[in-house]
């Protein structure tokens, strides 16, 4: 049976993917098919076909899985955020630790490696404490903010969003409020018009401060000091408002340049027993209860008896290799971006840490210039993004011999990809455990323990 495009297909979905598709099989052919859940059964109109394997749309659920629930949120699944409202939590779990156990397999060939339980979170929603807003033109002309469509750029409106926590819809109401009297353009990418970019908050869980920052394709916005009046009436905690200047035709969302207009140019907030500056550009990790879980693994992993030395490296705000200074001699933290170093030192004096120090700098060049000035760390910390570590850092990092590596994972396939690298230098995975920092989203976090094979 050959699969056309406009087909009609009976199915049964036997797993997902990453990205929130069910896989069902036709002849062997994996049909891709978003809003399944693993155990449907269902008529499925096919979409496109590739050589190997094709993607289609639901049209009738025949026999619904036992993992489908009713989605609580009125913007699911026309809204790209969340892919997994359709299944219950503890089935997004199973399929989380799934997807990092098919990696490691498939793409690493580490079919032996111990991979530990997912550790799930105790709250799904309401977790996050940074929400990144698009701003666009509505097709009844008026202003929509609120999240891309999937694999889309078209902004679906949303008053109210389940993943953020009820200050969020504070802010966006009192902007909403205020765009509707001061009219700001939106941006428009296609045209590259337009000012008023995207709507930026941030928020200290534990410490309760709101940064809400505007992203402005030119200097500003008409009426700022009237928004700040709004803001400082409407949100508690208010700490910090800023104005990101982003002229880039670009789909990168913040700019390099911020003018704060109101307050501080940063927030506060707890982890781990610190206290941590945040500012407008610095990494910080969104979900901060499940946060201090994964650095919890990654310390014990390090194994630090406070005489080693640690390099942290893709260190963001310093949070990690902080969290791990009272068991260390020293703690070497590299990170690019300038202000989230500023962000790191000012961290490290502000918890009272002498042991810490920090470069400005790309990974694999800093970890190479350390080698050549002789450093030699005992135990080396990655946290890269997305994209991972790729071969060249792979090979300065195992060159400089730590006893441990810990590698921290956003991404299950390039963190395979990395640790088969890894493995062809001496370093082999020794226990992997996965952590669901993102729940509803496609997304999930890997802490992997690696140490040399004569070890």
């Amino acid at each position: 049976m050959s699969v056309a495009k406009n087909q009609i297909v009976e199915l049964e979905i036997t797993s997902l993917t990453a990205q929130g598709s069910g896989i069902g099989r036709i002849e062997g052919m994996a049909v891709f098919v978003p809003a399944t859940a693993q155990g449907d059964v269902i008529r499925a109109k096919i979409l496109k076909v590739a050589k190997n394997y094709a993607f289609g749309k639901i049209e009738e659920i025949l026999c619904p899985s036992p993992d489908r629930v009713v989605s609580q949120c009125p913007q699911f699944p026309k809204c790209g955020g969340c892919l997994t409202r359709h299944i219950s939590y503890e089935a997004e779990l199973k399929a989380k630790e799934q997807q990092v156990k098919d990696a490691l397999t498939r793409i690493g060939g580490f079919s032996d490696l111990e991979v530990l339980p997912i550790i799930g979170a105790d709250h799904p929603d309401h977790y996050r404490n940074k929400a990144q807003l698009p701003v666009a033109a509505g097709a009844d002309g008026g202003l929509h903010m609120g999240f891309y469509a999937p694999h889309s750029h078209r902004v679906v409106d949303a008053q109210t969003c389940l993943l953020q926590p009820e200050i969020f819809r504070t802010v966006t109401d009192t902007v909403r409020q205020w765009a509707e009297k001061f009219q700001p353009q939106p941006y428009d990418e296609r045209t590259h018009t337009g000012k008023f970019r995207h709507l930026y908050i941030r928020y200290g869980e534990k410490t309760g401060e709101v940064m809400v920052c505007l992203v402005v394709n030119g200097n500003g916005l008409k009426g700022e000091q009237e928004l700040v009046r709004m803001l400082r009436e409407t949100v508690p905690g208010l700490k910090s408002v800023v104005v990101n200047h982003n002229r880039e035709r670009t789909n990168v969302i913040l700019g390099k340049k911020c003018r704060t207009i109101w307050g501080q140019d940063f927030i506060t907030d707890e982890l781990c027993g610190l206290r941590f500056k945040i500012s407008p550009l610095s990494f910080y990790q969104v979900n901060r209860s499940q946060a201090e879980r994964l650095y919890g693994i990654a310390k014990k992993y390090a194994g630090l008896t406070g005489k080693e030395t640690l390099l942290d490296l893709y260190c963001g705000t310093g949070t990690i290799g902080l969290t791990m200074a009272d068991q260390a001699k020293e703690i070497i933290g590299v990170e690019i971006v300038e202000q989230a170093v500023a962000d790191a030192w000012e961290n490290a004096r502000r918890n009272g840490i002498p042991n810490a120090r920090f470069l400005c700098a790309d990974a694999p060049k800093a970890a190479e210039q350390l080698a050549k000035e002789g450093v030699s760390p005992d135990v080396i910390v990655l946290d890269p993004p997305r994209k991972g570590c790729g071969e060249e850092l792979v090979q300065v990092a195992a060159g400089m011999n730590p006893k441990r590596i810990v590698y921290v994972s956003c991404d299950p396939a390039t963190l395979a990809r990395d640790l088969k690298y890894f493995a062809q230098r001496g370093y082999a995975p020794r226990q992997a455990v996965p952590v669901d920092l993102f729940p509803r989203t496609g997304h999930v976090e890997t802490v992997v323990l690696l140490q040399k094979e004569n070890l």
